[in-house]
């Protein structure tokens, strides 16, 4: 019984980053020799790294859940943004639209846990059925959450490197380099909006993990989270080049 109690405080004590460096660590890519069998990359660790950046986010970065969901009726959830009296019924909204994108691929995994524990199947099966740049499809929900992955993990290289930066300057670095080019205009438009709401430096960092650890831990764990999920962008966003889905793009 101590034992227990004292496994479950050490838990409570890990920080986002340390959870989300443990989900990482359990995917691993298997790639055959040749063309007579198919990638595997997991699925369920990167909807739980997803959901911890959700996690992190939604409670920090009120704009950027604009910015990083994938967007159904587009306009209508801006418009609403920009009238509603509060900011946060629109952030339970914006939070329910990125949820539905890791709910969408858990529900396709649960009719075949087997078989689509592996993402790359999933890609597979809507291609055959013509159903893969459908707008509510599985295959887009991928595509949007490894976009914010990859939006995520280019941000917290900034913040490792340019801890005194403003927080706004780096993620409007990022969001250039890793979404905007994914946006039409009213996405870009938006953004602009988004960005006078982004937190400061401190207000972040405390939430992923310097309020009870040094700047220097925050930096190593960073640099660990950054090298376990760079190669595995590398290899989901392989694979979808391949079925024709990283060109597309939102309003």
């Amino acid at each position: 019984m101590k034992r227990k109690r004292y496994e479950m405080e050490i838990k409570k004590k890990k920080t986002e980053l340390q959870i989300a460096i443990e989900e990482l660590s359990l995917v691993i890519i298997t790639k055959p020799a040749d063309n007579t069998e198919t990638t595997h990359i997991p699925l369920r660790p990167l909807l739980s790294f997803c959901n911890l950046i959700i996690r992190v986010l939604v409670n920090l970065f009120h704009s950027l859940m604009f910015i990083l969901s994938t967007l159904n009726d587009f306009i209508e959830l801006f418009m609403f943004w920009v009238f509603a009296d509060k900011i946060g019924p629109t952030m339970a909204v914006l939070r329910q639209d990125i949820d539905q994108n890791i709910q969408s691929l858990e529900k396709l995994w649960e009719t075949d846990p087997c078989v689509y524990s592996n993402l790359v199947e999933i890609l597979k099966k809507e291609m055959k059925e013509g159903t893969f740049k459908m707008v509510a499809s599985c295959s887009k929900a991928l595509l949007w959450l490894t976009r914010t992955m990859d939006f995520t993990a280019g941000l917290l290289r900034l913040l490792s490197k340019e801890m005194s930066s403003k927080m706004e300057e780096l993620v409007e670095e990022c969001y250039m380099t890793t979404l905007k080019p994914h946006h039409g205009w009213i996405a870009s438009a938006a953004f602009k909006v988004c960005l006078k709401l982004v937190p400061d430096n401190k207000t972040f960092m405390d939430a992923i993990g310097a309020r009870d650890e040094s700047y220097e831990t925050l930096r190593e764990d960073i640099d660990t989270l950054s090298s376990l999920l760079t190669p595995i962008l590398k290899e989901i966003y392989f694979v979808l080049e391949q079925y024709g889905l990283n060109r597309l793009k939102s309003m």
